[in-house]
């Protein structure tokens, strides 16, 4: 499986592509839609261009949530030219809150292909940021920070570097509320295991989130069997285990932990789970999702997203 779609609403709005050429008619249209700026393969302007061309036809005041979209050559350049013009204009959105970096189809660029940038000067430029997503862990840069205001950190990837995992460890987060990683596979970069997550929720306070996302991994059946053991695992609304690679071993811990009193949804979807073991989790005191069953294949399991 790939990503072969963008988002069609975010932070609660429904999402408008924004172009070079193209015309904003309503100044103050930022304040019921997301808007996605978006490059074709080798664009003639620059990502600075482009972002002040949408800028120079809104109300930036207003502006409180902005994807960036495919930019040229995503797999060969990081966004950098926006994360930086965006640094420099700061004074200009104070009202920004959410942000994507990185929300193209596979048809724009494959997900392990995507070049990112650094994001601890943008995350020191915006402490009112509430929620920062990622696509992409190619040449990502991220080191521990302090954030008084974020509340969502997502990272989509087809393999999720080790150092990051441990950046986002070692940061100081004390409104996060949401987490979501996509782990990935080792051919695309993942090198991590359970005692990396074990030592990330530990460092966290994982007990205070309400969303825990550690999906497309691997790892589900280890992570599954740690994570039943944490007595924190029924303070959350949901834990998110889809796009991975959970079968028996994992569905069997789950069903087994005494701490799930509390949770109101197990994602499961895209699992390796035989017929017992559904009907056993289907039986949990929560809402259970078991979409996309897979079959092993010669004894292979494989992630949902990694090129």
């Amino acid at each position: 499986m790939t990503v072969n779609e963008t988002l069609e609403r975010f932070f609660g709005k429904p999402v408008v592509e924004f172009r070079m050429g193209d015309t904003v008619a309503d100044r103050d249209a930022v304040r019921t839609h997301a808007f996605r700026l978006a490059q074709d393969y080798d664009a003639a302007e620059s990502q600075r261009d482009l972002l002040d061309a949408f800028l120079a036809q809104v109300d930036t005041t207003a502006l409180d949530a902005l994807i960036i979209g495919a930019w040229s050559e995503a797999q060969s350049e990081p966004p950098q030219g926006y994360l930086d013009a965006l640094i420099e204009r700061r004074a200009e959105l104070p009202a920004l809150r959410a942000l994507f970096v990185g929300d193209m189809s596979f048809e724009e660029c494959e997900i392990s292909w995507i070049v990112q940038g650094d994001y601890n000067p943008l995350l020191a430029a915006f402490p009112d940021l509430q929620s920062l997503r990622i696509r992409g862990s190619t040449d990502l840069a991220l080191a521990p920070f302090a954030h008084g205001s974020l509340q969502e950190l997502a990272i989509e990837c087809g393999g999720l570097p080790e150092r990051i995992v441990g950046a986002i460890a070692g940061s100081t987060l004390p409104a996060l509320k949401r987490l979501e990683l996509w782990l990935g596979d080792d051919n695309y970069g993942f090198d991590g295991d359970v005692q990396t997550y074990a030592r990330l929720l530990d460092a966290i306070d994982a007990s205070r989130l309400d969303y825990l996302g550690l999906r497309d991994a691997q790892i589900s059946d280890a992570l599954a069997q740690y994570l039943a053991g944490c007595a924190w695992l029924g303070r959350l609304d949901t834990l998110d285990l889809s796009m991975g690679t959970i079968g028996d071993a994992g569905a069997q811990a789950l069903c087994g932990s005494p701490h799930l009193a509390g949770l109101k949804t197990l994602d499961l979807s895209h699992h390796y789970i035989g017929d017992a073991w559904q009907a056993k989790l289907k039986a949990l005191p929560c809402r259970v999702v078991l979409d996309d069953p897979q079959d092993e294949d010669d004894g292979e399991r494989y992630v949902a997203v990694a090129e």
